[in-house]
Order: structure tokens, then C-alpha cells, then sequence
């Protein structure tokens, strides 16, 4: 399944990715497409596929289809993330929870849709980082705490619920939020600037000193964590 979910999302990301790369060079050799760029990222699309005249049209309608259908698995998600924020969530069936963020998705976009792009793409890139935070948390849990594969005790499985066998979290929120301090001091975004990212020339370095607070701060922390709470 591992194997078969990063071939396919491998390919995908790459085919989209160049035509990315393609675009955005056009835009800067191309004044019709820098003009169509600047009305919206819809209007690039369907100037870029304008040689093509008819067929380049049908392509445009798949790619807004396929923008469209890209949004399915990430409702799947968020009702998931719903339903696993505690035991109240999962009494709302899966169905209604989906329902109800595309009827968020639905006002949102009404609302914005003169300037939700850049809203979003400004907001988007300033919650990039926590990703990078978690995977280094998870990491560590699994290779140095866990020992999975090298003989520890790692974890069993049918007490995935067991609120008593889980970790309370104490030790990942603490250098969750430290690798946002320091993603905060080395972040060089649209909506703000870090004092380490003025001294680094203006180079947005926040997922590197994020990753490094929460890489020294979490393993102290679950060391206490494990020694004083037990788990």
C-alpha cells in the first residue's frame, strides 16, 4: 500500500509540477501569459493550453474538474480529524461532517473568491512548518523511545484507544510549540519576518530552527516524560 500510494502520488505531483514549471516560465517570456496570469491562475492555465485551441478548452474544463475532485480526499480527512478530536466527534456520522466543510469550503470561496487565493497561499505557507515538527516528533518516538525494529518494546496495536496505555502528550506539545518558536524568530513570510531571518539575509531559515528546537527539546522532555509519567 506504502509502495503503491508513493508511486501514484509520485507521478501525479510530478506531471502537475512541470506544467507548474512551465507556466511560471512562460509567464516571464510570454506578455499574453503574464496577463492571464494576472487576472487568474484559471486564465494561465487555459492561455497556456490556447495553441491548442479547441482541445486546449477541454483540457482547461479537466484540469478545473480535477481541481474539484483534488479537494474530495482532503474533506475525507478533515471529517476524520473531526471525528478523532474526542469522543463526541465520532458520534456525528462521517457523512454529516463532510457535508458540513463543504458547505465551509462553499461560503469561503463565494466570499473570497476576489482574493482567497492569495489568502490562502499566504496563510498556507505560514502553517507549512508544524508538518516538518511532527515527522521529526514521530521519528524519534519510533527509533530512539520505541526502538521499532531493533528489538523494543514498540507498540501494540489493540490499545489504540486505551486512554490509560497512550502517552499524554506532555513532552510532543511542549517541543511541538518550541519548533514553533523558533519557525516564528527564522520565518521570512508575507504577513510577518523573524529577527534570525533579517540576520540571515533575509532567508526564510524557520523549518531549520524549528526542526532543531524540536529535536533538542523533545528528547529531554520525553525522557522526563516516560521517567515520571510512565508513558
Amino acid at each position: 500500500m506504502f509502495a503503491l500510494s508513493l508511486v501514484g502520488l509520485t507521478s501525479a505531483f510530478s506531471i502537475v509540477f512541470m506544467i507548474g514549471i512551465g507556466l511560471a516560465t512562460g509567464v516571464a517570456s510570454r506578455p499574453a501569459w503574464e496577463e492571464a496570469y494576472a487576472i487568474s491562475t484559471g486564465a494561465l492555465i487555459v492561455e497556456g493550453y490556447g495553441p491548442l485551441r479547441g482541445f486546449g478548452k477541454f483540457c482547461g474544463v479537466i484540469v478545473a474538474f480535477g481541481l474539484i475532485s483534488n479537494s474530495i480526499p482532503s474533506i475525507y480527512s478533515a471529517s476524520l480529524g473531526c471525528q478523532v478530536l474526542g469522543r463526541y466527534g465520532k458520534k456525528v456520522p462521517r457523512y454529516v461532517w463532510a457535508t458540513v466543510l463543504i458547505i465551509v469550503q462553499l461560503v469561503l470561496a463565494l466570499a473570497g473568491r476576489e482574493h482567497l487565493m492569495a489568502i490562502i497561499s499566504n496563510f498556507v505557507a505560514l502553517m507549512g512548518y508544524w508538518s516538518q515538527f511532527t515527522v521529526y516528533i514521530v521519528i524519534m518516538e519510533h527509533a530512539l523511545f520505541r526502538r521499532v525494529g531493533a528489538g523494543g518494546p514498540g507498540f501494540d496495536w489493540t490499545k489504540w484507544q486505551d486512554q490509560q496505555y497512550l502517552p499524554i502528550g506532555y513532552a510532543a506539545l511542549v517541543s511541538f510549540l518550541m519548533g514553533w518558536l523558533g519557525a516564528i524568530l527564522g520565518m521570512y513570510q508575507v504577513w510577518y519576518t523573524g529577527p534570525l531571518a533579517v540576520l540571515a539575509g533575509y532567508a526564510d531559515v524557520g523549518a531549520w530552527v524549528g526542526s532543531g528546537f524540536t529535536i533538542v527539546s523533545f528528547l529531554p522532555l520525553r525522557w522526563l516524560e516516560l521517567r515520571f509519567v510512565g508513558r
